[in-house]
Formats: structure tokens, sequence, C-alpha cells
């Protein structure tokens, strides 16, 4: 199984109520830890969903670990840890009762699941609180609490619906913190989310979806470490259209953003002195030129424009 990718797509089609929602996915994902990113609607959750077996593909397939889903349900879901967006507690129950039964419906013997309920709930933090309800608890342990519940029976793959949705700066950072955590000890994660920061934290490999569809598929890590030089632009006056336009014709990636703002990026052998001798052709102002730190965010820019293109 080590071998095996993460996440085969293969022409996955799903229709939900007469309409459809996932539209003809196809890609390889190989990634330690895989980001699924796409505005809301995109089609993440449902994705995730049929992963789990709660939706029946229309056409095509997926393989998790190089299991069908179609198939092999019931194998995947074995191997699975899933930590959903919406909270799922029963009324009442502390966390350490609540974790240890969700250990218990994954198969494990109730000594054992108690063991791992007080071990999980240590690591994540919540040690000191495992034994008050969760209706007390705030956002924030409430996410640990389910991140808890995800991994106390030691699955193989970890699915992670907008884990730091909500979460306050400091909490956010535990959050990415125990994700890398995770992947370090051998889970492979799907980090399901619409923050691009907190994707790019963990991830060394995103899938984009747009209405949908796939609007790209990026390595990081190659990304990265391909030297690639990322510029933020701000124009004022003359055409910035045709700026743009001539910016695209030297062979830049440019992702066009609201108040004629652009992220760029710069092919060798063209320095960024051009820049400023195109802008004087078109008669506009440069107000400001800066290296972007955030390649992802260009990537995932310019992925949107391309997709609404062609739909």
């Amino acid at each position: 199984m080590g071998d095996e990718a993460l996440l085969e797509l293969d022409g996955l089609e799903v229709t939900l109520g007469g309409r459809p929602v996932l539209r003809g996915l196809t890609g390889r994902l190989d990634g330690r830890v895989v980001g699924l990113l796409g505005p809301n609607g995109a089609g993440k959750t449902t994705l995730l969903a049929t992963l789990l077996g709660f939706y029946r593909p229309s056409a095509g397939t997926a393989r998790l670990l190089g299991l069908d889903v179609r198939e092999r349900g019931a194998e995947i879901r074995a191997r699975l840890g899933y930590m959903p967006e919406t909270d799922a507690f029963v009324a009442g129950l502390s966390a350490v009762r609540f974790v240890r039964r969700m250990a218990e419906l994954s198969g494990l013997p109730a000594r054992a699941a108690l063991e791992r309920a007080h071990e999980v709930l240590f690591w994540v933090g919540l040690g000191e609180a495992r034994y008050r309800s969760l209706d007390t608890y705030s956002l924030g342990m409430k996410q640990l609490a389910k991140l808890a519940q995800a991994i106390v029976h030691g699955p193989q793959v970890l699915l992670l619906d907008e884990p730091t949705n909500g979460l306050d700066p400091s909490a956010r950072q535990r959050m990415l913190r125990l994700i890398r955590e995770i992947a370090a000890s051998g889970v492979r994660v799907v980090v399901s989310s619409h923050l691009l920061r907190d994707v790019e934290a963990v991830s060394d490999q995103v899938i984009v979806l747009r209405e949908g569809r796939v609007a790209t598929i990026a390595d990081l890590a190659a990304e990265a470490s391909s030297d690639r030089r990322f510029l933020e632009l701000e124009t004022r006056g003359g055409d910035a259209a045709a700026f743009l336009a001539d910016l695209a014709g030297l062979g830049c990636e440019v992702a066009e953003l609201a108040n004629r703002r652009a992220k760029i990026v710069l092919p060798e052998g063209v320095e960024s002195r051009r820049l400023w001798a195109l802008a004087e052709e078109h008669g506009l102002q440069l107000r400001r030129l800066t290296v972007a730190r955030n390649s992802l965010e260009h990537l995932f820019l310019k992925a949107m424009e391309e997709t609404r293109a062609g739909l």
C-alpha cells in the first residue's frame, strides 16, 4: 500500500438531485498532505463524501490508496479518519466519553478505546479538559475534539474538512502544527479548505476545484524549488488591459485581480525593467511592484480564470 497514490480520480462524476456536482474529475495525487482548494460550492465536501461512500459516482470512479470507491468502500472506510466541517457531537457527553465511543465504533475493544481516547486528547491539548462536557467547549476546543476522534483508531488516511475554519490565529497555528505532526508520523492527509495560507502551510500538493471541475493540480514543493519570480503590481491610468496582454505576449503568466492589480510570473530571460518600459508604452503608472511571497495564490487565481474561460 505504501507505493500507491493517495488519490486517483478517473472521470469521476457525482449527480445529486438531478444536478451534476462533480464533473469528470481526473488526476493523480501522490502527496503526503494534499490540499483540496476551491471557493464555496466548488464540490470539495462532495468529493470527500464520495470517498467516504456517502455518495455513489454517477460515472467514472476514484481510488484511495489503490482501492476503488465503487467496489471496496468498506475497506476504504476501515483505513480512514474523518473530521467533518460541522459539529456532530452527542449532547451531554464529555470529550473522553465521546472519543472513546467513536473509537469503539471504529472497531477498537472497549479497554483499548478508552486508553486511546485519553492518549489522543492529551496529544491534541485537551488533557486537562477531557472530563468536561463538549457542550462547554469553545470553538477551538471543539475542533481539537473532532480531530481527536478522527485519529483515535490509527487511520492510514485522514480527511479534514475545513479544520481551521473560524479559529483565532493561535488556535489556527496549533491546528496546523498538529496536521504537520500527523503527516510526519506516516499518515496521509487530505485537507479541504478555502484558506490558501493554511493549505500552503501544510500541503506538498494541491488540487483546485471550480464548479465541480478540476481547475489545476500543482506540486507545491516543485513550485517552491522552481525559482520562478512571482510579482504583484498595481497600475493607474493608461490601457491596463493592453498592458497585461503584452505581458502575456512576453510569456508571463498573468492573473488579474480587482482594483487594477495583478499577479504575474516572469519567465526566464524577462527582467522586471521590461515591465516599466511596457507601462510607459501604454501610458500607465506602476504604482506598486513587489515580490509576491504566496505562489499558491497566483496558481489559484490563474486556475480560476482559466476554468472560467473554459466554461
